[in-house]
């Protein structure tokens, strides 16, 4: 076996599988908050890389188009709770579940009706290049801009767990996310916490947004990103932000690897299908995933 080949397929999926984490981020922030799976994450990708590339595009300074974008994310994260989801309070999670599939219908007609419905490039001025070191030393192609994409991943990560862990308003959401009658008891306003935390799945969306829009490109078909982040849900777990980064590596490296290995066995073409068996799989051993808590009903 070519041991350093190996080795570049498989840090290839792994670097892959922090893309798909970053998606999935934003369904374990709306979950854990209000156990609302939320289909439009994948509208709101496509939202946030549209209107940031089409403000480039008309000739904003890069950090103002960020600025404005991360802007506009917040405000519509807040509206789609306001508007939306709040009226639909205390009913079944089919309703919501079925209101976020329309939303995200509604999310991908806006952007067009906004921003035109043209393709377009993006470029955050970071290269998709092997790193040439790595490749003269060890023989081995990463990618420059993967890594860059895995660094945003870990400082994304970095600071919701600081957010979630150490902060006033991480302890609320914490004690919403384990019991939303008890943090009414004792007085945590549910309906600002979930504003908040619709707030922060608009940021996580622009981020994945940057990351999606400039290896695919920026157009209709990035709403289906929020295929690839089912198997990573159901690895890592629905509520668990680590479980959504190890759930996406692995998900990465074994679709890669399986491409790569298993393809040529099959006739090739098993990436975009692999990641499915493996959740599929998953699902019959532990399917509350890795980090999910086992539910236990009393009878």
């Amino acid at each position: 076996m070519d041991w350093a080949f190996f080795v570049e397929v498989f840090v290839g999926g792994l670097l892959a599988g922090v893309m798909y984490a970053l998606v999935a981020l934003g369904f374990v922030l709306i979950y854990k908050a209000s156990g609302v799976f939320n289909f439009a994450q994948g509208g709101m990708v496509f939202f946030a890389a549209l209107t940031f590339v089409s403000l480039t595009e008309r000739g904003w300074n890069f950090w103002l188009a960020l600025a404005a974008t991360l802007a506009v994310m917040i405000a519509l994260g807040v509206a789609i709770e306001r508007v939306v989801l709040r009226p639909l309070v205390n009913q079944p999670p089919i309703t919501l579940f079925m209101a976020t599939i329309g939303l995200s219908f509604v999310l991908e007609g806006l952007s067009q009706l906004l921003w035109g419905s043209q393709p377009h490039g993006l470029e955050l001025g970071i290269p998709d290049v092997p790193i040439e070191w790595l490749a003269r030393a060890l023989n081995i192609n990463v990618s420059q801009f993967d890594l860059f994409a895995a660094a945003v991943a870990g400082v994304l990560v970095a600071v919701l767990a600081v957010l979630f862990q150490k902060t006033r308003i991480g302890r609320a959401l914490r004690a919403v996310a384990d019991d939303h009658q008890a943090a009414l008891a004792v007085g945590i306003p549910l309906q600002n916490i979930w504003a908040i935390v619709w707030g922060v799945a608009g940021f996580v969306a622009l981020i994945a947004g940057l990351m999606w829009g400039v290896r695919n490109g920026v157009q209709y078909s990035l709403t289906f990103v929020v295929l690839k982040a089912l198997p990573v849900l159901i690895l890592g777990g629905f509520e668990s932000i680590p479980g959504a980064i190890v759930g996406g590596l692995i998900i990465g490296a074994s679709e890669k690897l399986a491409e790569v290995y298993l393809g040529p066995m099959v006739g090739g073409g098993i990436e975009s299908w692999f990641a499915y068996v493996i959740a599929l799989l998953f699902l019959l051993v532990r399917p509350q995933g890795l980090f999910g808590e086992k539910i236990i009903d009393r009878v």
